[in-house]
């Protein structure tokens, strides 16, 4: 199959405009990206790249958040010989040792984490994983029911699951990061998480002790009414895929009228993991 790189270069605007840039992208077939410099590169079949769309995608950006970009026809080769080759192991918060199925195991480490991603998001590399990760450590998971919202390759659903966790759910709306749940899980041996294909609305009439969402201030603030919903009294959300400053407050604010309190936030390299109570 012939992929295409699109690099594209963005100036101006705030921190989560090209987040959400990145989040139409991917629904409109782009399956990989990777951070630049001044942008990001995006890749994407060769046959199912629309410039008139991405044209019309452009146009709608803001007009303070300026997007230029490149088009690059790239040679056909082993995808999966570019992660690997770019996948180096990591531990966080020094228990929890993350890596592929190609990399030797360290069992002095308290947890391990095997994740092979592909084309799904999370390896414990990004900022706001490894933040979300962190606070997951630090809490009690024993006997909890948990959600991951947006969950990628299923590492925090799988971390959650190691901890404790009686029952996990992991809905992702792409059908490639529940293909990549699904084998991630199998090599965790945590076979009993829950893995669901779709949005929030699949949470209607659910209940949960913790929900996970490492996502982007937009869809967080879209859908943290059903979040405040499914969480029991007492229950505590942890968000992330944002910045410190107005990104922060507005989720904060947001949340006060569902009964979602503020309780404190860890940042690394300007993003965001918080930390939530359900008070009602």
């Amino acid at each position: 199959m012939k992929y295409s790189e699109i690099i594209f270069s963005c100036k101006g605007g705030e921190g989560w405009h090209q987040d959400v840039l990145i989040h139409d992208l991917g629904g409109m077939g782009f399956d990989t990206f990777e951070p630049r410099s001044n942008g990001f590169a995006a890749y994407i079949a060769s046959d199912q790249l629309d410039l008139q769309a991405l044209e019309s995608l452009l146009i709608q950006q803001p007009v303070d958040f300026e997007v230029t970009y490149q088009v690059h026809e790239i040679l056909p080769q082993n995808w999966n010989e570019v992660w690997e080759s770019n996948f180096e192991p990591i531990v966080v918060a020094d228990q929890c040792y993350v890596r592929a199925s190609f990399h030797p195991p360290k069992p002095e480490y308290p947890y391990e984490i095997i994740i092979d991603p592909k084309m799904a998001f999370g390896t414990g590399h990004h900022q706001t994983t490894s933040l979300i990760m962190c606070y997951l450590l630090t809490d009690a998971f024993e006997g909890k029911v948990v959600l991951d919202m947006g969950c990628g390759t299923g590492i925090l659903a799988i971390l959650a699951s190691k901890l404790g966790a009686s029952q996990v759910w992991a809905i992702d709306n792409d059908p490639v990061c529940i293909a990549s749940v699904e084998e991630n899980k199998m090599r965790n041996d945590v076979a009993h998480v829950v893995t669901k294909c779709g949005s929030v609305d699949l949470v209607v009439n659910q209940r949960f002790d913790v929900i996970l969402a490492n996502i982007n201030r937009n869809i967080l603030l879209d859908q943290l009414r059903e979040y405040a919903r499914s969480l029991e009294a007492g229950g505590v959300l942890y968000m992330s895929g944002f910045y410190a400053g107005s990104d922060l407050e507005a989720l904060t604010n947001a949340g006060i009228p569902h009964g979602l309190v503020y309780e404190n936030h860890k940042e690394l390299d300007g993003w965001v993991a918080a930390r939530f109570i359900k008070k009602r």
